[in-house]
């Protein structure tokens, strides 16, 4: 099934190009070859869940969320004449 996403780093940075603001991190996410860069602006901690949470779903996504669909048929509403 291939490798899962993971998280390679979570390191502060400068703003990126035209945002301002304090409190920057830039984070590396890889599955396999295929790298994700990205940037997040927060403290340590809520960016590093920020991520995790990213990875998470990528690798729901990449497995097919099983057994998380719940379908429920909803009645039909009758037209009366």
């Amino acid at each position: 099934m291939g490798q899962p996403y993971e998280i390679v780093s979570v390191q502060r940075a400068e703003p990126p190009p035209g945002l301002e603001g304090s409190d920057w991190y830039r984070y590396v996410i890889t599955q396999g070859d295929n790298t994700i860069n990205g940037c997040r602006q927060g403290n340590l901690k809520a960016v590093t869940m920020a991520v995790e949470e990213i990875v998470v779903q990528l690798n729901e996504r990449r497995l097919g969320k099983r057994g998380r669909v719940n379908l429920v048929p909803t009645p039909k509403k009758r037209i009366e004449k």
